[in-house]
């Protein structure tokens, strides 16, 4: 679900395609999720922009913020959480998320990646390319980021 403003009943948040100088996409298993891959992303808190969002969300789960924004939706996107996780996942308040996404090229090294430099979220990472993402995307965050890929097409083929 696309949108201009974000829907009633949903979670806001940022995520963040972070690409490396090669347009392969950072991904982070999810603790606890067995083989859960996803990109960065989390809620916007009280008068947050989008862009300090995603920034600090990015400094958060991957231990850097070393990266520079090159593309923004046009939207907001949506998704659903699956009704049988629903109740469990902030104490049913959402029907799902509504977020605000952002490309960002990878400005600092491998090294700098630290997924211990806040509460972990992730227990390991890998560079994946772009056609390999949904794939490996837990199944009710497939669709959105196939609608991220198209989006976002332009900026991950000219790099």
């Amino acid at each position: 679900m696309r949108s201009a403003k974000p829907p009633a009943g949903y979670r806001r948040g940022v995520g963040v395609m972070l690409i490396d100088n090669e347009r392969r996409i950072f991904v982070g298993r999810r603790l606890g999720t067995g083989d859960g891959w996803q990109m960065p992303q989390g809620g916007i808190d009280g008068a947050e922009t989008p862009v300090v969002a995603a920034y600090r969300e990015l400094k958060e789960e991957v231990g850097t913020n070393k990266a520079t924004i090159v593309a923004e939706s046009a939207h907001w996107l949506s998704y659903d959480f699956p009704a049988a996780l629903r109740p469990s996942i902030w104490g049913g308040r959402y029907a799902g998320q509504t977020q605000k996404w952002f490309v960002m090229r990878f400005t600092g090294t491998d090294v700098d990646i630290r997924l211990d430099a806040h509460l972990p979220e992730f227990d390991a990472w890998k560079w994946i390319l772009p056609d390999e993402l949904p794939a490996i995307a837990i199944d009710f965050k497939q669709t959105l980021y196939r609608a991220l890929l198209e989006e976002f097409a332009p900026v991950l083929a000219s790099g």
